[in-house]
């Protein structure tokens, strides 16, 4: 077997990117390549492409930003009220 460090091809899903530092930021890409792909179909005239794709991008982020940050709500502090853990 040939160590990772010895090959010279990048293999992505035998040696992922190390992301743990920025993971969070990749939705920016994500979100960019789903509305270009989805407003390319169903934009009717094409100089309004630019504009729409970047509208549907700061939703599609803004719509993230919102469900974490309700997600964190719901999870951090409405549970432990709904739901508490018996004294020890």
């Amino acid at each position: 077997m040939i160590a990772p460090a010895l090959t010279l091809a990048w293999t992505p899903f035998i040696d992922p990117i190390d992301a743990n530092a920025f993971w969070y930021l990749l939705i920016i890409p994500m979100a960019i390549g789903i509305a270009l792909a989805f407003k390319a179909v169903r934009v009717g005239e094409m100089r309004k492409y630019p504009r729409h794709v970047a509208m549907m991008t700061a939703q599609i982020i803004l719509g993230v930003v919102v469900l974490a940050i309700a997600s964190f709500i719901v999870i951090d502090k409405l549970v432990p009220i709904l739901t508490p853990m018996p004294a020890p």
